[in-house]
């Protein structure tokens, strides 16, 4: 194998791995919270008044990154989001770096493992790819809108799968939007909040900017039960 070659297969993979590595070994990924948002929002907010248009590519940039990684975080990045580029454009940029920090993962593993997950699948592989067959944009849609296994796992499972990269681009993009925008849309709510001066205890749940997303969240984590229900009655 040359080195061009190992380069083509098994970079994307090792970007994968040394982002996860330094996530770790710096501490990175603790300080992916709403505490540390309230900690830094007037240094954040005045960075983003006095370069918007690199800040919103700075916010993406380190949004694909977490993904790509495959550490916590991507739910204190979307309501961040929102807090400092509003509902709109937080969720449009939060939705854009998830679609993104996918089609990476998804090519890292399809081009680094593809073929050896496909000749020497295990039980669980083979189980994943049977869903996969069936309709591999329902299923990786069902399983963006009802995260029964998490974020980044789909992605691993999909790229050491027969899927499609189209496929995966659509299913994020569509199942992804929802918790995007509702996340951002709180974001927004805190925004507000912190400028006013309130703090954050119990009265949160008052306001309805944060009612609204709140309920939405709701809404969404009764989707698996619906979703069992509707399954027993078909």
């Amino acid at each position: 194998m040359t080195l061009g070659t190992a380069v083509r297969r098994y970079g994307l993979i090792a970007l994968v791995l040394g982002l996860l590595v330094a996530a770790i070994a710096s501490g990175a990924w603790r300080h992916l919270s709403l505490g540390d948002l309230a900690a830094h929002r007037v240094m954040l907010t005045q960075m983003v008044r006095a370069h918007p248009i690199l800040s919103l590519l700075v916010y993406v940039g380190v949004y694909t990154a977490v993904v790509v990684a495959c550490i916590p975080g991507p739910g204190a990045l979307s309501t961040a989001g929102g807090f400092l580029f509003g509902t709109l454009l937080g969720g449009f940029a939060a939705l854009a770096a998830c679609t993104l920090g996918s089609i990476i993962v998804f090519l890292a593993c399809r081009t680094a493992f593809g073929s050896w997950a496909t000749e020497k699948a295990g039980p669980v592989v083979q189980r994943i790819e049977q869903g996969f067959s069936s309709n591999a944009f329902s299923y990786l849609l069902t399983l963006r809108l009802i995260p029964v296994m998490p974020f980044f796992a789909t992605n691993v499972a999909a790229g050491l799968s027969r899927v499609r990269l189209s496929a995966l681009v659509g299913a994020t993009l569509l199942g992804t939007s929802p918790i995007c925008f509702i996340l951002a849309g709180l974001g927004s709510g805190l925004g507000r909040l912190f400028d006013s001066g309130a703090s954050i205890d119990a009265s949160l749940l008052e306001q309805p900017r944060i009612i609204l997303p709140l309920a939405g969240l709701a809404l969404m984590s009764a989707a698996p039960i619906a979703w069992r229900l509707w399954r027993r009655r078909r």
